[in-house]
């Protein structure tokens, strides 16, 4: 059985203010933190940055409230693929990106772990046999001059169950690969909540 469930938001924001920003050419972004875009099934959604919400940033001057996310997620025949764009983040930036168990909440622990197709049974995983972009969906972007970035996984399994991903959580930093640190990426800065 196939599931395929888009989210999407394609913000500007509507004023910058992070030093060093330009402003950026585009369309203010919605007056609401989530809506739907016309004409499109209830999952196809428009997500900002807001402090709360569906869209959450957890640390403005990383990810400013406004920015904005588009999720595209497909599941079929054995494969998995996650798009992430992120606008109008930090300038020429790295920032780590996974897929999680649980939705976003007030507190940034609140989405618990990266969704694993097999468990790692210690918690947190930093075993690269389990924290690794085969087992993991990783999305790590480097933003281009206008804080811009898009980035693509594929793995080799379906989102059900446990495997499901309930949010896009963004961090501080690259994700690790080295074994005692696999997977952490610094801190969680912004998170996306996916539909049920």
């Amino acid at each position: 059985m196939s599931a395929s469930r888009v989210i999407g938001a394609a913000v500007v924001l509507a004023s910058l203010s992070l030093a060093g920003c330009s402003s950026g050419a585009g369309t203010p972004a919605p007056a609401s933190s989530v809506a739907a875009a016309a004409g499109s099934s209830p999952s196809d959604q428009r997500v900002t940055f807001a402090e709360q919400g569906a869209a959450i940033t957890y640390n403005p001057a990383l990810v400013p409230v406004g920015a904005g996310a588009h999720i595209v997620t497909s599941s079929e025949a054995g494969r998995s693929t996650v798009t992430l764009e992120l606008t109008g983040l930090v300038p020429n930036r790295q920032y780590g990106a996974h897929a999680h168990a649980k939705a976003c909440g007030p507190a940034p622990a609140d989405s618990g772990p990266h969704v694993q197709h097999e468990k790692d049974p210690v918690t947190p995983s930093v075993d690269p046999a389990f924290a690794n972009p085969r087992n993991e969906v990783w999305l790590d972007v480097t933003t281009d001059a206008q804080g811009n970035a898009t980035s693509t996984s594929t793995v080799d399994w379906e989102f059900t169950g446990a495997s499901r991903p309930n949010a896009v959580v963004v961090h501080a930093m690259p994700t690790s690969s080295e074994p005692g640190k696999a997977g952490t990426a610094g801190d969680r800065v912004a998170c996306v909540s996916l539909p049920a």
